[in-house]
């Protein structure tokens, strides 16, 4: 299936009008001077012709004076002519002729006229940025993020994208640690919801919340220390520990740096792919874990006194830089920043 044609796509194909070009083969173009001289341009006319040079065609349409053409747009006399000879072999016309009073277009400049200025103002319209509307927009826009993310994160966005822009279409992919960068560079993910540690250094990101962890356990297991003692180090790296790995599935999570500046190596037993099999697992075996403190309460869980605190984490969204200017993206980075204001 053809794709529609865009506005860059008419542009092109008004100038092919102009150059007389439709039908042809671009890259065989004879031209002919009005001193009757021939030659043959293998490059293609679209590539010759500039965009200054429409816009001189055009101001000397208006004015029919080289002179004040030359003032309007701050060049010399002397570029003026230059020009003006380069659309003549490119149009294979003299377009205008000298007058005592100044100049006058040619029949093929005159039904030039009008397509010229189409062509301007398409080309002013692409560098115009029309007002951004929500409730007007229709579109897909992924989001890439852990269980974690999407139970924090998601429900505060997508409320407001609901109520505000409802024909924009929402896919949330389960996070690719392995394939953040690729996704994020093929445009297969618009927005990625993670900790900064995963996300490739070029891309630009906005801080969502920090957040701490909490040593957790299930709510009938009876641990091996007083009620009023929390649990020095040394026991709880010997319990029997669950980690959250939603990728690569390994025996290694964030509070394994943290228990080696201890000096001790903490008994990972369990690896789990997600937070919320994660609560399950807790909730059935005799295994502890860390979790975010947005993720607790759990009526299954309880909070295991310790007595030093794993360092926290930052929470971030993160983009591709081509999209930093996007409209929809911008807007609903500024909808993320007023939901979780992180100052």
């Amino acid at each position: 299936m053809n794709s529609p044609p865009t506005e860059v796509d008419a542009i092109r194909a008004n100038l092919l009008t102009m150059l007389g070009l439709r039908g042809y083969n671009e890259n065989q173009v004879t031209v002919v001077s009005d001193t009757g001289l021939s030659r043959n341009h293998r490059a293609n006319p679209l590539e010759r012709l500039e965009l200054r040079q429409l816009r001189l065609m055009n101001a000397i349409l208006r004015e029919l004076n080289l002179s004040r053409v030359a003032d309007q747009l701050g060049v010399s006399q002397q570029t003026v002519s230059e020009q003006l000879k380069r659309l003549r072999e490119i149009f294979d016309d003299r377009l205008f002729i000298r007058t005592s009073n100044g100049v006058i277009p040619t029949p093929l400049a005159e039904r030039l006229a009008p397509k010229l200025d189409e062509i301007l103002n398409n080309v002013a319209a692409l560098l115009r940025t029309d007002e951004f509307d929500p409730a007007q927009h229709r579109g897909i826009f992924t989001i890439s993020a852990t269980d974690f993310e999407q139970r924090v994160v998601l429900p505060v966005l997508l409320k407001q994208l609901r109520q505000q822009a409802p024909d924009i279409k929402v896919v949330v992919l389960k996070l690719e640690i392995d394939r953040m960068a690729q996704q994020l560079q093929t445009g297969e993910v618009d927005l990625v919801f993670s900790t900064p540690g995963f996300v490739p250094d070029n891309s630009p990101s906005m801080l969502l919340y920090r957040e701490h962890y909490v040593c957790v356990c299930c709510q009938h297991t009876d641990m091996p220390h007083s009620a009023n003692q929390p649990l020095e180090m040394e026991e709880l790296a010997a319990l029997p520990q669950l980690v959250v790995s939603p990728s690569r599935g390994d025996l290694r999570g964030m509070a394994d740096s943290w228990f080696e500046q201890f000096g001790l190596e903490r008994n990972v037993v369990l690896s789990v792919p997600s937070f919320a099999a994660a609560a399950e697992c807790i909730a059935s075996t005799n295994t502890v874990a860390f979790l975010p403190s947005r993720l607790l309460p759990d009526p299954r869980l309880k909070t295991l006194p310790i007595v030093e605190q794993p360092p926290g984490f930052d929470v971030i969204a993160a983009w591709h830089t081509r999209s930093s200017q996007d409209p929809l993206h911008k807007w609903i980075r500024t909808l993320l920043a007023q939901q979780f204001p992180s100052n």
